[in-house]
């Protein structure tokens, strides 16, 4: 998946919290997943593709022909990236599969997609400037995780001090285990919340998905991706 293996943006997130909240959430996040071991989509797609794969003798064998790597290595601009708390995953899958095959907005991804054995702070500047809109699913599970926490203060950061990012984070409150809104984060109580039992919830889908918008932040990540690969070659 390209999103993993590109370095999208030279300006990296405006991280004003890192230096007090990294540590802390880098370390609680470890913690959890080592008391709470769990296989993520990104593993389980590693396993499947991995397992009981041919050799190239044997591919020769059987006249398989070899994908080129640059077609293997395509590289996407999502259109929206789904941040979600650790037992969440489930839930941030089906929101994920509501919004790319009833209303058509993909490709998109979770942050339970990411690549595996990479930083968390690099996982999520990719996530981010790699998609169009970061969806914050805000659940009960979603205050509890304080790496979540400062995910959604980093999104917002970022979009505000990237012109581009302007208005490209998006808190969704879901069908199952919505965080109340007297339970919100007063940052994210100032911005309207996609509500998925709403009977406006499609019209809210149509007003801030619009396809000008994504193009727009797709031709900026490619111009910069342009950028980076030159000074890199330098």
């Amino acid at each position: 998946m390209g999103i993993g293996k590109s370095k999208i943006d030279p300006c990296p997130l405006s991280l004003s919290l890192v230096k007090s909240h990294s540590m802390n959430t880098s370390q609680r996040h470890h913690q959890s997943e080592s008391k709470n071991p769990k296989i993520s989509l990104h593993d389980v797609a590693g396993h499947s593709s991995t397992t009981e794969m041919p050799t190239v003798e044997q591919q020769g064998a059987e006249g398989v022909e070899e994908i080129p790597d640059e077609e293997a290595e395509e590289e996407v601009f999502f259109k929206f990236v789904i941040l979600h708390a650790e037992d969440d995953i489930s839930e941030a899958l089906r929101v994920q599969d509501l919004l790319q095959n009833d209303f058509g907005i993909k490709p998109g991804i979770i942050f339970a997609e990411m690549p595996s054995g990479r930083q968390h702070l690099q996982n999520l500047d990719d996530a981010v400037n790699g998609s169009a809109w970061t969806i914050l699913l805000l659940t009960e599970n979603f205050l509890r995780d304080t790496w979540c926490r400062f995910q959604f203060y980093s999104s917002l950061m970022n979009s505000v001090n990237r012109q581009h990012k302007y208005n490209s984070v998006i808190p969704m409150r879901p069908l199952n285990n919505p965080l109340p809104r007297e339970r919100t984060p007063f940052a994210l109580r100032t911005i309207n919340a996609l509500e998925e039992e709403s009977r406006g919830f499609p019209t809210q889908i149509e007003r801030i998905f619009r396809e000008s918008v994504y193009k727009s932040q797709q031709t900026i990540w490619k111009e910069t991706r342009k950028v980076v690969q030159m000074q890199f070659i330098a």
